[in-house]
This record gives C-alpha cells, structure tokens and sequence, in this order.
C-alpha cells in the first residue's frame, strides 16, 4: 500500500464521504486520516450522536475543522437528493413516496448522492450489512465506468513473504467466462495502480485439462478470452493453487506455461470459492489484515466494506480511494 499512501498524502486533499459516520471504527479511521493527512472526511449520520462518541472515544476531532457532518435528520439538500434519485430510479420501480423514505434511511445512498453531485470525492461504506444491500443503490446513482459491464471485489492480502490478490470474493456468485475475463483485466489494471505487475493464475479444481467438468471448461474458455484481449497479461490456468502459488512445481508439471512467475493474482471460478480461499488465507496466514474490498467497475471512487472491517483497513481504502480519485482513466 505504500505507493498508494504516497499518492495520497502528496495530492490535493481530497474529500472522502463514510456513509457510516457513526460506526466507532469508522471515528478511529478518520482520526488517522486526519492525523496523517491523508483525506478531509465526511461523515454521515447524527452530529449530535458523532460527536459524543468521539469524546466518548478520546479522539481529538472537532467538526468543521478537521470533519464534516451530513445530518440524517434534517439537511438542506434533501429535497434535491431525493427528487434527484427519483428520477433516476422511477422506472425501476420506486415512487415519490419510497424515493424519500430511501433518501432518509440508506446512508450508502445518501454517500452516493453526495459523491455524484460532486460534494465529495470518494465513498466508502459497508462497515455493517451486506455488499449487495449498499452495491444497489451505487448501481442505481453512480453506475458502471464506460465500458464495463461488470462489478466485482477484489481483496489483497499480505502474506508471509508475498502479495496475493483474489476476484471475485463478493459480488458475482457464478461468473461466466466473459465476466470473469472482464473482472480479470479490471483486477490487473487496478494491481498496477498498486506498482505491482500482476501474474494472473485461473484457478480450479482442475489442473491443465485433466477435467472436462463444467467449471473447468469456464476457466479454460477465460484464458482463451483473455490471450485475446489482454495479450499483455502475463496469465495461465486452469490450474490448481498450490502449483499456481509455486512456479518450480508448475514447470514440473507445465513446462511450457505462459505464467513464469509465482501468481500474486488468483482468479477464482464462483464466489463460494473465492470467499472461502480468501477468509481461510486472510485467517491462518494474512493476521486478518485485508486491503478491500477493492470494488471494480464503478463510474467513480466508491468501495463497499465488510462487517469484519478494521480500524487499519478502512485507513488503506480512504488511501485508495484518494489515489483513485486523482487518477486519470
């Protein structure tokens, strides 16, 4: 994360939203935010509420110096945020009545209306609930990049001696190879932004042909796809994890791969088992010390959390999410 850090204390401070501004995670997070200068934060929820937990809390911020506050009870830009969202959305069923009920009760979506009428810079959200519930609303206010077709999360761990990223660990339950080859390309380009050149692996329970079954022909078909598209991608597979993370036993098994180093990008073929892989790694190898979710796809600077989520990796994400929103696409 260092290069991200870099870029993020170096650029003009960017102002980045927290839709659960009353979470105490998300109080310590913007605490070192401050502190090292990384973001102006933006939190939402009950000024009243925010500040007693942060006294409460022995933090040192004080609103309108070091943060911002959006009331959830009474702000002055409701009344365009909800008619804003319901024209948006009133063709995808929702109706005046539950567009202001949503724009009082979802902080997510208030987070993306404050993000897409430019109030603030970034979004993170999805310290509690799921990421379908908070992914919803940023489909229906921010949207896909141009071009994409698919949201996906990535989740980077530092391991013992090497970085490993994995996709898709929380959004697409059973990706075909069209989506999986676009998630992949999304992963890499944003490994890069990162300063890391990614070595792809497609994994499965298969090891180069040795089953025909149907999730073995999926990853088969994305490497195909992908030789296509991305020609510049150093990637192989399908392939099993221990040979796609020891690149002496793949020459053994695979001589003539086209994935010469260890992979430090592991493409899983559904989400059960790129979730299971993740959170049994992030356990009993990474000290529970994540970057991500990193949410891919997205027409502006947003990322969903987990429940799970640290004090230190909300602190990474807001770094993310200032590089991301000085970057040009």
């Amino acid at each position: 994360m260092k290069p991200i850090f870099t870029a993020a204390k170096k650029a003009l401070k960017k102002r980045v939203a927290f839709s659960e501004g009353e979470d105490e995670r998300v109080l310590r997070a913007a605490q070192i935010v401050v502190d090292e200068g990384l973001a102006l934060p933006t939190l939402i929820g009950r000024p009243k509420v925010i500040a007693k937990r942060i006294e409460n809390f022995g933090l040192r911020l004080k609103e309108g110096v070091d943060y911002e506050v959006v009331n959830v009870e009474h702000d002055d830009r409701y009344r365009d945020f909800w008619q804003t969202y319901h024209r948006m959305t009133e063709r995808k069923g929702i109706t005046v009545p539950v567009a202001k009920i949503e724009m009082r009760r979802r902080l997510s979506l208030i987070g993306a209306m404050l993000l897409q009428k430019g109030y603030v810079d970034g979004l993170i959200c999805g310290t509690w609930g799921t990421t379908s519930l908070h992914l919803q609303y940023l489909d229906q206010v921010i949207g896909k990049r141009e071009g994409v077709k698919t949201y996906a999360a990535m989740n980077g761990l530092m391991l013992p001696g090497r970085q490993v990223f994995l996709v898709d660990t929380h959004i697409n339950y059973d990706p075909n190879a069209e989506q999986l080859a676009e998630i992949t390309v999304m992963a890499a380009e944003e490994m890069l932004r990162f300063g890391i050149p990614p070595k792809v692996a497609l994994l499965s329970h298969s090891n180069f042909g040795s089953s025909s079954q149907p999730s073995a022909l999926k990853m088969r078909d994305t490497l195909a796809l992908l030789r296509e598209r991305a020609p510049w991608l150093e990637v192989d597979g399908e392939m099993h994890g221990d040979v796609a993370l020891d690149s002496a036993a793949r020459r053994v098994i695979m001589p003539n791969s086209t994935l010469q180093s260890d992979a430090n990008l592991l493409v899983l073929p559904n989400i059960d088992a790129a979730n299971i892989a993740y959170n049994l790694l992030k356990t009993a190898a990474g000290g529970n010390i994540a970057v991500g979710p990193v949410l891919l796809g997205a027409a502006k600077p947003v990322h969903i959390l987990t429940a799970s989520t640290t004090v230190r990796r909300i602190v990474n994400m807001t770094a993310l999410t200032v590089a991301d929103a000085n970057a040009v696409r």
